[in-house]
């Protein structure tokens, strides 16, 4: 039974606060608030190692409608979420469904946030607070849920918002890497070595579907001995934080670019660039919806993709490498998409596996794995 009768409060150091209804685990959390406008696809989005350091706000007003599956597993890995487990550190909704309805529901979304220990808060203004972080940009915040008998307080929450840690200053992509190397369908006929910055599991089941092994290790791990798997081709994954952190990857990355075909998706394209000698900067408030156009610079044509990410590829810096422009976003022209020159290496700023979002793009894993065929 769900107790509807605790108080939650989402807390900014500037003073600003968001008193609503707490829902999940009782207890406080921090890190980057940030906002999506994605309408469906909340177990994903939640369990999306991306988020990691982050407290999610969802702009659509009612959250929860159909429930949440059952963690069932196919090939080794959960059949409707993105990773073993939800990785925001909290959630902000404006309208709390507690009586789901779907065929495959086991649980209420409060349920599961209480069962995995995450706080959320609903009943407040989501699209005051979405100006809010458009205006000023993602910002460091702090929600409280109170148990039935506390109250909020405000001198407290102020005091804690300014000793807030900067996620993006810490080694997220560390926390949600695999520890120790897997494999997946071992009897492919291709191979592909997954560098695991955050991988969402998405990425794997694409990878599976077209029939190739996967060889999935840690962020860190070097060139030597990713090539000693005697791969057909590498995919840099998505994930967590400041990709200027990720200073091994990047390293193993700037061997395996000139030796063999190599994708990236999401964080993966700014490590990419990075590795040619390009730069990445932090967007204001990042993308993070269902239907971000991405325009291919070849052939004019406009894809509709799912974004969820904070850093971009400096376009400019691009001139001095071997990589070009290959998509822009036609909302605020950043850069999309890079390819090389002359080698068979690409990356894409967005997720091509959706999961959730439009699949249009999916043909990307298709053309990564004639690339390797051809290799």
């Amino acid at each position: 039974m769900s107790d509807k009768s605790k108080k939650a409060v989402l807390f900014f150091k500037d003073g600003t606060s968001f008193i609503g209804k707490g829902f999940g685990a009782t207890g406080k959390t921090s890190g980057e608030v940030v906002f999506s406008t994605s309408m469906v696809g909340y177990t994903e989005s939640l369990t999306d190692p991306s988020y990691k350091g982050q407290i999610l706000t969802f702009t659509y007003p009612m959250i929860g409608n159909y429930g949440v599956p059952k963690n069932e597993l196919n090939l080794g890995i959960p059949l409707y979420f993105e990773s073993d487990n939800i990785q925001v550190q909290g959630l902000v909704v404006h309208e709390l469904c507690f009586e789901p309805f779907h065929w495959a529901s086991t649980r209420t979304l409060d349920k599961w946030l209480s069962d995995e220990g995450v706080p959320g808060i609903y009943g407040i203004d989501t699209r005051r607070l979405t100006k809010k972080l458009r205006t000023h940009g993602a910002m460091l915040g702090m929600l409280q849920v109170f148990n039935s008998t506390e109250e909020p307080d405000f001198e407290t929450l102020l005091k804690d918002c300014s000793n807030i840690v900067d996620p993006h200053q810490t080694d997220l992509v560390r926390a949600v890497s695999v520890k120790q190397p897997c494999r997946y369908n071992v009897n492919g006929k291709l191979s592909v070595v997954l560098i695991d910055c955050g991988t969402k599991f998405s990425i794997i089941r694409s990878l599976l579907k077209r029939g190739i092994s996967v060889i999935r290790v840690p962020y860190d791990t070097s060139a030597d001995e990713i090539l000693s798997y005697n791969p057909d081709g590498v995919i840099v994954s998505n994930g967590p934080g400041d990709p200027k952190r990720n200073t091994k990857t990047i390293e193993a990355v700037r061997v395996l670019a000139e030796k063999i075909p190599l994708m990236g998706i999401c964080l993966g394209a700014q490590i990419l660039a990075l590795a040619f000698g390009a730069d990445t900067y932090k967007l204001k408030f990042g993308h993070r919806s269902q239907n971000q156009p991405a325009l291919d610079l070849t052939s004019t044509r406009c894809y509709i993709t799912i974004q969820n990410h904070s850093y971009a590829i400096n376009t400019e810096t691009l001139n001095q490498t071997p990589l070009e422009p290959w998509y822009i976003n036609p909302n605020d022209k950043t850069t999309e998409g890079v390819r090389h020159k002359t080698k068979p290496v690409f990356a894409v700023q967005w997720h091509p596996e959706a999961s959730p979002g439009p699949h249009d793009t999916e043909i990307l894993f298709d053309k990564f794995k004639k690339a390797m065929e051809a290799k």
